[in-house]
């Protein structure tokens, strides 16, 4: 697998190395207000991947009531296919469910094959197709769901913890 990357929560002072990262990643990326704005909504769920402490990949989601929604995942061009986009889903993925979320939506184009991989390796189902979703180019979107067990409480009563 390579180097060690550490992950650690992402904070609005990472929105601008986020936002470079997504214009080198994507053909449609979101505006650095776009970033600012999602960290001041609730339910936020931010990670980045650092080297040397700069970001080199990042997860974001939002998560209420259970419910949470993927709405950006990336790793630098130059790092791919090392297995960081992996290891940063998971870490992503888990506090999600640390949250108390037990239902994850995103969407993924439908060209997009290695990511549509990595969602199913993770046991991603396709639940959808969102038509003209992406533009730059216009395509498709796959909508994929995933179920996860919640986490429990030891308290013995099984009561989710929130």
């Amino acid at each position: 697998m390579g180097r060690n990357f550490p992950i650690r929560p992402a904070t609005s002072a990472d929105a601008a190395a986020i936002a470079a990262i997504e214009r080198r990643c994507f053909s449609d990326p979101w505006p650095l207000e776009g970033f600012h704005e999602v960290f001041g909504l609730p339910g936020t769920v931010g990670l980045v991947m650092t080297d040397a402490e700069e970001p080199i990949a990042y997860f974001l989601a939002r998560e209420i009531l259970g419910t949470a929604e993927v709405l950006n995942l990336a790793v630098v061009p130059e790092l791919r296919g090392r297995g960081l986009g992996a290891e940063l889903l998971d870490a992503g993925l888990a506090a999600v469910r640390a949250r108390g979320g037990s239902e994850v939506f995103l969407e993924v184009r439908a060209s997009n094959i290695v990511a549509q991989s990595l969602y199913a390796g993770r046991g991603f189902q396709t639940e959808g197709r969102r038509r003209g979703y992406y533009r730059h180019p216009d395509e498709d979107a796959l909508v994929l769901r995933l179920l996860m067990a919640p986490v429990r409480s030891n308290d013995g009563d099984g009561a989710a913890l929130v």
